[in-house]
């Protein structure tokens, strides 16, 4: 499945900062999430969104694209860019004038990109391989196709990492595979399997794209959680110090005096934790609660700081 261009779909330049790609992912999650936005299309559009961000926000997948565009996932690690670039342009000129690049019956399951066979592209400039620890070994035109499937897990096996059983249907009979899924994978990110994929005479690979499934408690926007914070009115005006569950296990959060609702406190490190750098945040959303059904002493001290309180919400 060809990639769509991460920096069309965030919107954002091609020398564009970490910062700047985060704040667009932000924006563009918020805008088309299924909770939020109940438009047909809007769930695909988060997909894509969330894909994008996966491959801009690790450094190597964004090098990798960056080099070699949407094909970066099926170019083996040593290829060398500005050869695979020589030899994109190769084929197309070759293309172009019906010479040996010329591709028939369209995209070529075993190659690495549209309309480009694999075979004709190495063959040609290669003599038939390609380079692997300091020597020429032959690549095989029956490479299986690379083929992809989707496994859902929920936020809290995110934060930790889990374990999946998946079945595969395969020519010679269902097979079952035991899938570790690694603490901090993102909504979007692949797994790869590698020799799990299409048969051949050398196997493709098998890639699992993780689906952080919608939670009750927590909304995550790449590694970042939002969750609701409930205060009582006092506890938002007097300031206060609670307990808040968390992906990772409760946390105690300090509310400052005079918080009002809509107000995010953030708890640095404790959103989902990245392996290669940086954890996310977690930011607690303040919704301040009233008693629905208040007592008589509540009553009459409400009543009380009302006749007393200068105090105008509507005006401040």
């Amino acid at each position: 499945m060809a990639v769509q261009d991460p920096y069309e779909v965030l919107g954002v330049s091609r020398d564009a900062g970490q910062d700047e790609i985060q704040r667009a992912y932000r924006k563009l999650a918020r805008a088309h999430h299924p909770d939020i936005n109940k438009d047909p299309g809007a769930e695909e559009k988060f997909k894509d969104v969330s894909e994008a961000y996966a491959i801009l926000s690790d450094p190597d997948q964004r090098r990798r694209y960056d080099a070699f565009g949407s094909d970066f996932r099926r170019v083996p690690e040593d290829v060398d860019p500005d050869m695979w670039a020589r030899s994109r342009a190769g084929a197309a000129a070759g293309a172009g004038r019906g010479g040996p690049y010329a591709t028939t019956g369209g995209v070529h399951t075993g190659g690495f990109g549209e309309d480009i066979d694999l075979e004709d592209l190495f063959g040609g400039i290669f003599g038939g391989g390609r380079r692997s620890g300091g020597r020429w070994s032959t690549w095989s035109p029956a490479h299986g196709a690379d083929q992809e499937a989707e496994i859902e897990i929920s936020v809290e096996e995110a934060y930790r990492g889990t374990r999946r059983t998946i079945t595969l249907d395969r020519p010679e009979g269902r097979q079952n595979l035991d899938v570790t899924v690694p603490a901090g994978v993102t909504d979007g990110q692949r797994i790869r399997l590698a020799g799990q994929g299409g048969s051949g005479e050398t196997a493709g690979d098998l890639y699992l794209v993780v689906r952080i499934a919608p939670h009750h408690r927590y909304r995550v926007e790449g590694r970042d959680v939002y969750t609701d914070l409930p205060l009582a009115p006092w506890e938002a005006a007097l300031g206060t110090t609670v307990g808040l569950q968390t992906p990772g296990g409760e946390a105690k959060v300090k509310v400052p005096p005079g918080t009002s609702s809509g107000r995010r406190l953030r708890l640095r490190g404790r959103g989902l934790p990245n392996p290669r750098g940086t954890p996310g945040d977690l930011f607690a959303e303040v919704r301040i609660v009233v008693p629905p059904e208040p007592s008589e002493t509540e009553r009459r001290l409400l009543e009380e700081l009302a006749s007393e309180s200068p105090f105008d919400p509507r005006r401040s």
